[in-house]
């Protein structure tokens, strides 16, 4: 007895130890090493957060892609959908999952993410794609539409699946991507946007229609196509996928797809459908071949997304989570997970994601650039909003890639027509809230002049303190 009681003892410590051992694992080292460092301000609190469900509106997406292929777990990641405060998530339909058997559609795993996004204040949007091996086509990214739109039985098909995906979600999903990157076959996808959005239109006459990101020669075949067949006002949205190194490096590219939509119509808007960034060094896929890192991974989707939000363009940030592609385990997502599609940690960059989006709801709204003068070494983006009549700045380094330095410049800047009465300072990453020091900034005539103000490569925002909620109770260091 006594030795079953020792043996009991040790196997009960043993896996105590291995609990302890697999919790200190299952952190993410870099969040912390980030909530350590800061500049040499008093921290006043921690920017207040929001759920979806606190947030009347906003043009955040979240993207929750390939389930359809199975490379992640919707019931993995749900709850933490309406934690960063999004309003929209955009899904791919899955054709191929949906309709097995001839004329025979599966729709309850997808009804699972429809329902489960909206359960979380979270309105779907719905990526029309990809192939079905059943009539001739493949499922994956890349995949060709000359099987489909060549084929009288594959469109026949095709057009029904969507007709029937349409009808059954036509109350919960407003907007409709047709297709996922189709690169190089303009004149294929725009037989395929024509007839696809004429059946979405039947069976949901208020929908938003999306084009997918294509080439520019792609581009000019489809806005020609639809001008030839007199159908301009068939589709809504054109959607781009911007991944550049330097995220603030694709907006001279992001102009000109506006100018040539505008010599078509006036009523087209681009949306940034989808863009992300690694966590490590991939061999593969998009922004492969440099180094990335949880820091860097952080600052490269906030200054996306102050770029795309001081411009005006809605902006859905990829993805939630790590998806097992076929033949890697791709780090963009927001949550880290592993082989099993498991929940490992959050990211750095699922915070800095939830700050921005709790914040920056359609309240605030986008001015444009504020013209300033500072010392500055490095070119600076200077956005300005407002939110009630006061003003918002947000300031990030925006000529290089984002590194994985924390480290702090101090500058002296001069925002031009720019008044505030009691401004505070917040890291957007980290969440943390500082009061500027006696007589670092003042007032001069319309100008605000700020002295020694913390910048670097992420953005930083002054705001009034009266319009930066806190998280209520004590701060924690863990989140």
């Amino acid at each position: 007895m006594r030795q079953l009681l020792w043996a009991t003892t040790v196997l009960l410590a043993c896996s105590t130890a291995l609990t302890a051992e697999k919790a200190r694992t299952y952190r993410s080292i870099t969040w912390e090493r980030l909530l350590q460092a800061g500049p040499p301000l008093q921290q006043l609190g921690w920017l207040a957060t929001r759920h979806s469900k606190e947030i009347e509106a906003s043009d955040w997406s979240i993207g929750c892609e390939t389930l359809d292929r199975d490379q992640a777990k919707f019931s993995v990641y749900k709850e933490h959908l309406g934690e960063l405060g999004a309003k929209h998530g955009r899904l791919q339909s899955g054709w191929a999952k949906c309709e097995k058997q001839k004329g025979v559609y599966q729709f309850e795993w997808l009804d699972e993410c429809v329902n489960g996004l909206s359960e979380q204040g979270v309105e779907p949007w719905i990526c029309l794609c990809y192939g079905n091996p059943i009539y001739g086509s493949n499922v994956q990214l890349g995949s060709a539409l000359a099987p489909i739109v060549q084929s009288q039985e594959a469109m026949a098909a095709w057009l029904k699946y969507v007709e029937a995906t349409v009808t059954r979600y036509r109350n919960s999903v407003t907007t409709w991507e047709i297709w996922n990157e189709p690169f190089g076959q303009g004149k294929d996808y725009a037989i395929m946007v024509l007839a696809t959005a004429e059946v979405i239109r039947k069976a949901q006459p208020k929908a938003v229609i999306m084009v997918t990101a294509i080439t520019p020669s792609d581009r000019a075949i489809v806005l020609e196509a639809l001008k030839n067949e007199g159908k301009i006002a068939l589709v809504d949205y054109w959607s781009y996928h911007p991944y550049d190194r330097n995220p603030d490096a694709s907006y001279a590219a992001v102009d000109k797809i506006k100018a040539e939509l505008a010599r078509y119509s006036p009523e087209y808007k681009v949306y940034q459908g989808e863009a992300g960034c690694p966590a490590i060094l991939e061999w593969t896929h998009a922004l492969s071949h440099h180094p990335w890192t949880e820091y860097s991974q952080a600052k490269w989707n906030l200054r996306r997304m102050a770029g795309d939000r001081v411009r005006g363009i809605p902006c859905s940030v990829f993805t939630i989570i790590d998806l097992k592609y076929p033949d890697m385990l791709q780090s963009f997502g927001l949550i880290r997970s592993n082989l099993l599609h498991e929940f490992i940690y959050k990211r750095p960059t699922f915070y800095a994601v939830q700050h921005m989006m709790g914040f920056f709801d359609n309240s605030v709204k986008p001015i444009g650039f504020s013209a300033f003068e500072s010392n500055a070494t490095r070119a600076l983006s200077v956005a300005r909003f407002d939110k009630a009549g006061d003003p918002i700045i947000v300031f990030w380094y925006s000529d290089r890639i984002p590194d994985d330095q924390m480290e702090w410049d101090r500058i002296d800047i001069v925002l031009k027509d720019v008044v505030f009465r009691e401004p505070v300072l917040v890291d957007l990453l980290t969440g943390k809230v500082f009061a500027l020091k006696d007589g670092a900034w003042r007032r001069e005539g319309t100008n605000t002049v700020v002295d020694q103000l913390p910048v670097w490569d992420s953005p930083m925002m002054l705001a009034e303190r009266e319009q930066v909620p806190l998280r209520a109770g004590e701060a924690s260091k863990s989140r």
